[in-house]
């Protein structure tokens, strides 16, 4: 009942300018991310309410041979039925799936799990293949007509802002669209400053 979020959100996503401008002009559209390590699965990933973070992401030097200038498009977007991981309620489902899978994939298959990893060069663990597999298990798990169309959570990433803090330079909360009727028009947004 509490799972479909009302009214509009602004999401940011980081890209190349030419992609930004062509799907602003309704040439193109953003592709679904299906990377087996996607933080929350399958979908067209945005950063809610943080241009200046998707510019950062679309910045990247990895990025570079995919991205020749970095930009920024907005998005609004009606997040409808949303797999909302910082609901309590939500949470539960998620532990409840892997416990289930790790039972089951521990006994009958004798398989591991995918695991989250950090990739060379930190220690964060920036690939979320486990969360990956366990987001998508529970949209294969949800029946056809209560699928979700969004999920959203929170993440901690980034060096602590100062000694013992609770936040970090990289906070923010991630958007990820399964359903791409979720997105109502994109713009422009205004000068990143």
């Amino acid at each position: 009942m509490y799972s479909d979020r009302p009214g509009l959100v602004l999401g940011f996503h980081g890209c190349d300018e030419s992609l930004r401008d062509q799907v602003v002009l309704n040439k193109a559209n953003l592709r679904a991310s299906t990377n087996d390590y996607d933080w929350l699965g399958n979908g067209i990933y945005f950063w809610l309410n943080s241009p200046a973070r998707a510019l950062e992401f679309a910045s990247q030097t990895r990025l570079r041979g995919k991205i020749k200038k970095p930009s920024v498009i907005g998005a609004v977007i009606d997040l409808k039925k949303c797999l909302d991981l910082l609901d309590y309620k939500n949470l539960e489902i998620v532990q409840s799936t892997y416990n289930g899978l790790s039972k089951i994939m521990g006994t009958a298959i004798m398989a591991e799990l995918p695991k989250n990893e950090p990739p060379p060069g930190t220690d964060e663990n920036l690939l979320r293949k486990l969360d990956c597999y366990i987001i998508e298990t529970i949209h294969r798990l949800t029946p056809k007509n209560q699928q979700y169309d969004s999920v959203m959570s929170v993440f901690l990433e980034g060096d602590e802002l100062y000694k013992n803090a609770g936040f970090r330079a990289k906070n923010h909360i991630q958007i990820c669209i399964r359903n791409p009727n979720c997105i109502k028009g994109y713009f422009i947004p205004r000068e990143l400053t």
